[in-house]
């Protein structure tokens, strides 16, 4: 089934035109991605293990993203892209927005979800995952330091450390 985004301008403003995933972007245009970072009972972060089939860091550590299809809330994607991909049921209120990173050809909203829950309640999606872990941020940075965390993660682990670092601290 064929994939749209709604195309932004570099403020973020919409510009009521949409892009096929798959076709290369207009010059001058972004879409909408969202990354979500899942926090347990024992404060330890959701990755999972990219399909040795992805074109793009197979065999790799990430944790939840994709792109938010037209029509769309960020929210809305932050929670349909954690659901399909991990089996993980959360509420737009157990959301916590941390910020938006913006690349070459999108703004990246990034969000926290906390979830109390059992390693029997992850699923994973066929074709895009093969694995999970629950790390630790120092194991997180371990993984990331060993070359084993997606590029794309890196980087928005390395924009948003400190505030990671003040969430998951043991008072939190």
């Amino acid at each position: 089934m064929a994939e749209y985004w709604d195309l932004y301008d570099n403020e973020r403003k919409a510009l009521g035109r949409t892009h096929l995933r798959g076709r290369p972007l207009p010059e001058n245009t972004y879409h909408v991605v969202v990354s979500v970072w899942t926090v347990n009972q024992d404060n330890k972060l959701l990755l999972t293990l990219r399909s040795e089939e992805k074109e793009l860091y197979p065999n790799l550590w990430e944790n939840t993203s994709g792109s938010v299809v037209s029509g769309e809330t960020s929210a809305q994607a932050a929670l349909r892209e954690l659901e399909e991909e991990t089996g993980i049921v959360a509420t737009e209120d157990e959301l916590v927005f941390l910020g938006t990173a913006r690349k070459v050809f999108s703004f990246v909203d990034i969000y926290l979800v906390r979830k109390t829950m059992k390693d029997s309640a992850i699923r994973l999606q066929q074709g895009e995952t093969t694995a999970y872990r629950w790390v630790t941020l120092p194991e997180l940075e371990h993984i990331h330091r060993q070359g084993k965390l997606a590029f794309p993660v890196a980087y928005r682990f390395e924009q948003f450390r400190t505030l990671f670092e003040s969430m998951l601290s043991p008072n939190t």
